[in-house]
């Protein structure tokens, strides 16, 4: 444990909360969410808000019952799961409060946007492989949600189907083609 400038004792759990204070105050970038996106954010959101921070609330009640806190290992690892869980909330609120819900465009369903599903046949492997086109904060690259600052998702952003993209990837550069678009 550390003392901080104020005299007050300061353990890594605070030094841990502090950095999600410091986070905060960073300007933020856009952010754009599908309705999807921004209804799986409120819901993750809810669940820390009520039965994952009851959880953590639980956890550290049960660690202060076992006397000294200073050698409380227990207790630490609460503490410092709360400071993630109470940064992740803050970050979640924020996100939600400054998003901007974007709609699919109706031009055709041909023209691949934000919120839209695509399906693309890989040239060199010969396999289709079908991606939504989200907002960074909901990407998911393990689910097919791939965000449209991704290079695959500008590569896609504004094509239509039958359009071939090619995609710089790690590995060289590969080619896909645009087989539907909803």
């Amino acid at each position: 444990a550390c003392i901080r400038v104020d005299g007050r004792e300061e353990t890594p759990c605070c030094r841990a909360y502090a950095g999600t204070q410091e986070r905060a105050t960073k300007p933020m970038q856009e952010i754009l969410l599908t309705p999807e996106g921004k209804r799986r954010l409120e819901e993750e959101l809810a669940e820390l808000k009520s039965t994952v921070r009851a959880r953590i609330v639980e956890a550290i009640r049960e660690a202060r019952s076992h006397g000294d806190l200073r050698e409380n290992a227990a207790y630490h690892e609460a503490k410092l799961n709360q400071a993630r869980i109470e940064g992740r909330i803050s970050d979640l609120e924020k996100i939600l409060e400054n998003a901007t819900i974007v709609e699919r465009p109706e031009v055709g369903g041909e023209i691949a946007h934000l919120g839209s599903k695509v399906t693309l046949f890989d040239m060199k492997w010969q396999e289709e492989l079908t991606v939504s086109l989200v907002g960074s904060f909901e990407a998911d690259p393990e689910n097919n949600l791939i965000s449209i600052v991704s290079p695959l998702g500008s590569a896609l952003v504004g094509k239509a189907t039958g359009d071939v993209v090619s995609v710089k990837a790690p590995s060289g550069e590969i080619q896909y083609r645009i087989e539907r678009v909803e």
